[in-house]
């Protein structure tokens, strides 16, 4: 049987309505009281405008085999949204690259009550993923992609379809190559 990757001890910051700090807390204890709280997510682009995306590990406590965006996580405590961002890429896809943060999605039960912020990214590099944090990735087309969504929303992250289509509806612009 695999071991679930836990990280309940972690302690993250507790925040208000309008994102202000009110304290802190274990990360399981936040989620058991559906606290809210602060997270990120990035989409990751290739010259041809083809999304990253991931399927999270099977011993991920929240949300196993499900597919996500290209990268995502918490917030640190005294750390900043663009800095949890750059961490993420790195810690996830092995990835350094420039972050452009693009919408802010407030609280809701699809993002587990978290502030989020997402960012982009467009990269040449080849994503090298965390085995601990992905079971594969793979880059898609954004057409696909939405295609998929539409015949399988089970089988995705909620917060995910939540900025993919907050990320349409806007019409963000997906990174170009240099």
């Amino acid at each position: 049987m695999q071991q679930t990757h836990s990280t309940d001890d972690e302690i993250l910051e507790i925040v208000d309505a309008d994102d202000n700090v009110v304290g802190r807390a274990a990360r399981a204890e936040i989620h058991r009281k559906n606290l809210m709280h602060r997270a990120v997510h990035l989409f990751v682009f290739n010259g041809a405008g083809q999304i990253y995306v991931q399927r999270r590990s099977a011993t991920k406590d929240r949300h196993p085999r499900k597919l996500d965006s290209s990268a995502a996580g918490h917030v640190d405590p005294g750390e900043s949204y663009e800095t949890t961002a750059i961490r993420e890429l790195r810690e996830e896809l092995g990835i350094d690259a420039d972050v452009t943060e693009v919408l802010r999605v407030p609280p809701c039960p699809m993002t587990d009550n978290e502030h989020v912020v997402l960012f982009t990214v467009m990269t040449e590099s080849k994503p090298i993923p965390n085995a601990d944090e992905v079971e594969w990735g793979e880059f898609m087309t954004p057409e696909g992609l939405s295609d998929l969504m539409e015949r399988e929303p089970n089988d995705f992250v909620p917060a995910f379809v939540l900025l993919w289509k907050e990320f349409l509806d806007k019409k963000c612009s997906i990174p170009k190559g240099k």
